[in-house]
């Protein structure tokens, strides 16, 4: 266990649980730490952003970073939940695997899923990482996105199998027609061998991303055709989940 790191929480607990600013001296008594090792602490903590010191005192206190985290945290929790019922239904339609997905800088991160029954399928797990642009969820969110966001991607992208896109204006193409279409299709696998996959972006509050939801499967069993005829299964799940969010399309 990293003491440094223990201490520099509880410190961040107590100023939580305070309802006014803290002097070095009254968080040291608290935490039973010497008064040296309290500054450094509220040292780092104030570079990084968490906390602050109150003017022309030599007290401190949080700043609204850690509210940011938890808020964050918070639209996770809340687009699962607004996500669910439309996950049922399209794993219901389909009786493929269902991923609601976000995206976290150049990745995808999984947040939910239902497992299709079928013994052959899609093995994922919540909280796995892959790079958004290999990823049919990916590529939904990603053409959400002004095109200036693939730009940190460089013009060369990694390949992780035969079908990779591994130029940018490649994806650029493919993101174009995304948007054209309203949804994305990944064929092929794109990031593992065999996989194909169908999604939709899922829009919040003033139209602004949230997430994305979609089927995968083995490409033996989803043939394009296949994840032609889903996709409007996936765009209505998309449309659904974005409702229970507050997004209700243009007017």
């Amino acid at each position: 266990m990293d003491k440094a790191f223990t201490k520099g929480i509880r410190l961040i607990e107590a100023l939580a649980n305070s309802d006014r600013p803290r002097g070095v001296t009254d968080l040291a008594v608290e935490l039973e730490l010497t008064k040296s090792n309290v500054h450094r602490l509220l040292a780092t903590l104030q570079a990084n952003g968490f906390v602050q010191q109150v003017p022309h005192q030599s007290t401190y206190e949080l700043t609204i970073k850690i509210w940011e985290l938890g808020l964050r945290v918070l639209r996770r929790v809340d687009l699962v939940s607004a996500a669910r019922p439309a996950m049922q239904r399209l794993a219901e339609l389909t009786h493929e695997t269902v991923h609601l997905s976000i995206l976290q800088g150049q990745d995808v991160v999984y947040i939910d899923k239902i497992e299709t029954n079928h013994h052959v399928r899609a093995h994922t797990r919540i909280g796995a990482r892959a790079p958004a642009y290999t990823m049919a969820t990916g590529k939904a969110m990603l053409a959400q996105m002004p095109d200036a966001y693939l730009d940190v991607l460089g013009p060369e992208l990694t390949a992780f199998t035969a079908t990779t896109r591994t130029r940018l204006k490649d994806l650029r193409a493919d993101l174009d027609k995304i948007r054209r279409q309203g949804y994305a299709i990944v064929p092929q696998g794109e990031w593992r061998d065999g996989i194909a996959a169908c999604a939709c972006a899922i829009l919040g509050p003033n139209g602004r991303l949230a997430g994305a939801i979609g089927i995968s499967g083995p490409d033996v069993r989803l043939k394009t055709r296949h994840l032609r005829e889903y996709s409007q299964h996936v765009v209505s799940a998309a449309k659904d989940a974005s409702a229970s969010l507050g997004y209700f399309g243009d007017s």
